[in-house]
């Protein structure tokens, strides 16, 4: 019974193989000559131009690298000056220099575009997740600029922003020190070029190309820090915060921190520096030493002082 069953199995594989090798296959000018069959073998997306898919992604000659990412990157500019002259649109409409938001305490900053569908959202809420862990107080001991790099944004859409993520932070009463900005091509690009932001526009996907990160800014407007990605460490962002006011805010606890950590450019994070562990615990090492010696000497003299003569 078992071996009619392989053969009947084995005759119906056969008999699809010889299908499929023999089957008739269409006609290239029958598909170029039918609208729907030409649609179907050569799909699109949406775009200024009906390109095949593997156009508008850029995707010639095997790169796997969209063309749209070229050039797209972050340039770190460490103790560069702010623009602080460039003028903004607050998200009420009115118009200041960048200026205005710096002077008094270090900043959050964050260059990004409201209209955005994907990861700017996702800088902003990493932003504002890594803020309300934060123990630090908005407008008492740092600010929040997001500047949107996209010049047809108006205020309108940074206040709808606005509005999101200062009901996402919890704190209303924080809101005066949450800027949500908008600006011509000119300042923007004096911003973007001090900080090192390259970024492209792609006409097919109609969406900038762009990294991500947030800055840290002392209070005089000069970049302090960069931090990567769309999720920040509230222990880096705090020491990054003290170090950038010039140790004004913090703690005792935290001067310890910074001493035993130092900051990675390249990781965009704090890291032990062992080398200055190394050196507290040699200096416990020698105090220690020093003490016992000095004990062992007075122990010495005294049973020296008391033996007969």
């Amino acid at each position: 019974m078992r071996l009619k069953q392989y053969i009947t199995v084995l005759l119906l594989a056969t008999g699809c193989l010889c299908a499929q090798k023999y089957a008739p296959e269409a006609d290239p000018r029958e598909l170029k000559g039918n609208p729907e069959s030409a649609g179907a073998t050569e799909p699109t997306i949406s775009g200024p131009a009906k390109l095949p898919t593997q156009d508008l992604l850029n995707m010639k000659n095997g790169t796997s690298r969209p063309g749209g990412l070229n050039g797209v990157t972050i340039e770190q500019r460490l103790n560069s000056q702010m623009p602080l002259d460039a003028v903004f649109k607050d998200e009420d409409g009115r118009s200041a220099p960048l200026g205005a938001y710096f002077g008094k305490r270090p900043v959050v900053m964050a260059l990004v575009y409201y209209d955005c569908p994907m990861l700017c959202t996702q800088i902003l809420n990493g932003m504002v997740r890594a803020l309300k862990i934060l123990k630090f107080t908005p407008g008492q001991d740092y600010d929040v600029v997001a500047i949107s790099f996209d010049a047809r944004e108006v205020p309108s859409q940074a206040k709808a922003k606005k509005v999101v993520y200062m009901r996402d932070y919890g704190h209303p009463e924080t809101a005066g020190a949450f800027h949500f900005l908008t600006g011509d091509l000119a300042s923007i690009k004096r911003v973007t070029d001090t900080v090192g932001f390259r970024y492209n526009w792609d006409p097919h996907t109609g969406q900038f190309a762009h990294a991500s990160a947030i800055y840290l800014l002392t209070p005089d407007g000069r970049l302090s820090k960069y931090f990567y990605g769309v999720e920040y460490s509230p222990k880096d962002l705090r020491l990054g915060l003290i170090e950038a006011s010039q140790n004004k805010i913090g703690t005792a606890v935290d001067q310890l921190l910074l001493f035993c950590y130092h900051f990675d450019p390249k990781a965009a994070k704090y890291t032990p520096v062992a080398m200055s562990i190394l050196r507290v615990a040699g200096g416990f090492t020698v105090l220690g030493l020093g003490g016992f010696m000095l004990i062992m000497l007075r122990r010495d003299q005294k049973q020296k002082g008391i033996r007969p003569a």
